[in-house]
């Protein structure tokens, strides 16, 4: 469709409201991002009209709503490209998915003498599960360094490479910092010494088209919510050969073909890794927000974010006592900075009296901060619905928090 920025915005309930007297301003996207009148309905009808478990009814209601909740997972695989609906697995979200691989393929794949590479810019999603592989197996965990700029080092990562390397663990657009990382660069040079790559894609899915076989990826994990769809659902995507070798990751109902007391067969793929009733009304929503973004297309999206970006980056620069954390060359809707003299956590509050919101804090990112030496950073993130002006109005909203730490 073609881009109207008026008509996305009348697509989204929430931002048509007032906070402490100021029309709302919202630019906490790579947290959250809020939910189109298209999801809401969805959601709604399922609970009005299809409310039932799903796989294990013959009736009406149940087969609707099994329908509907497969139909998801058959968006999810042409979304991204993948080459199976075996490859689409449902999961609560990004940390869930980036579990479920740590303790199901890496119990069986990861010894002590392995090494594991993740970057510095990781989520601690990304890190600590994969910590706690290393504690449980006896493997190394390393960590490919970044610069200033916050961009990877891809000399020292090619040096870190070796066949020892089991898996490599990267983010593809950092959430702290906005940083798009070359993963097809990455992942050819992680395959070429037997290593296996898995994506953390929770910030780049809304914003940048994902073609798993392209890539050649073997895990890549996101979350709906960041897509414009419901919280507490997820999705991780993975080569079908290898989910056929991993062991499941939980044991319930669903994921079994066959249970005695003697043994359990387990179910085919995708079902072996959904134990248990799963989100069923969120999986439905999930698939209603990635048609919202397939309405508008990639090539819109991503012309429309850099727009913002750039007159947002440029308001920054031009602001006495801001830096910003965070410039790469090839980075995407987020602008990281702290306020001289001003606490991120102080200022989250005074914009939020100005009607902004935005994220304070370390952004679960710590070695982040560790590595720009600041307690925490003030993000400011975008998406499709904000405006110029809104921009405008957060650097208003600085103005006002700066000079009154004057």
């Amino acid at each position: 469709m073609t881009f109207d920025l008026a008509s996305i915005r009348a697509d989204f309930p929430i931002l048509h409201q007032e906070i402490y007297g100021k029309p709302l301003v919202y630019l906490d996207n790579a947290a959250t991002t809020q939910k189109p009148q298209i999801v809401i309905d969805t959601l709604r009808h399922y609970y009005e009209k299809d409310n039932a478990n799903i796989h294990r009814g013959v009736h009406t209601l149940s087969e609707r709503a099994t329908k509907d909740y497969e139909a998801t997972r058959d968006t999810i695989r042409s979304f991204f490209h993948a080459a199976s609906t075996k490859e689409v697995i449902f999961t609560r979200g990004t940390t869930d998915s980036i579990n479920l691989v740590a303790s199901a393929w890496g119990s069986a794949n990861v010894q002590a003498g392995d090494e594991i590479l993740i970057s510095h810019m990781e989520h601690h999603s990304n890190i600590v599960p994969w910590q706690m592989l290393c504690e449980r197996s006896g493997a190394t965990l390393k960590v490919i360094p970044m610069n200033e700029a916050g961009e990877l080092d891809l000399e020292t990562y090619a040096n870190l490479l070796s066949e020892r390397t089991k898996l490599v663990g990267i983010v593809h657009m950092s959430n702290a910092l906005g940083t798009i990382n070359p993963i097809a660069t990455m992942i050819a040079q992680a395959h070429a010494v037997g290593a296996k790559v898995l994506i953390d894609g929770a910030q780049a899915a809304a914003h940048v088209p994902v073609d798993m076989q392209a890539l050649d990826i073997d895990f890549y994990v996101t979350s709906a919510h960041k897509m414009y769809g419901p919280t507490g659902v997820g999705v991780l995507i993975a080569k079908q050969a290898i989910l056929e070798a991993m062991p499941p990751y939980q044991g319930g109902g669903d994921m079994i073909l066959m249970v005695t007391f003697e043994k359990t067969q387990y179910n085919d793929l995708p079902h072996k890794f959904e134990a248990g009733t799963p989100n069923i009304a969120g999986v439905i929503g999930f698939g209603a927000a990635i048609k919202y973004i397939q309405s508008i297309g990639f090539e819109a999206i991503e012309k429309r974010e850099k727009e913002l970006l750039a007159y947002a980056t440029k308001l920054a620069q031009a602001f006495t006592g801001l830096r910003q954390i965070g410039t790469a060359k090839d980075k995407a809707c987020v602008l990281s900075f702290v306020l001289d003299g001003v606490h991120p956590h102080d200022l989250g509050t005074i914009l939020d009296r100005e009607g902004v919101a935005i994220r304070a804090g370390h952004h679960c990112a710590m070695p982040v901060m560790q590595f720009y030496k600041v307690p925490a950073t003030a993000r400011a993130s975008f998406s499709i619905y904000n405006t110029e002006a809104e921009v405008d109005a957060l650097f208003a909203a600085l103005t006002k928090a700066r000079d009154m730490f004057a």
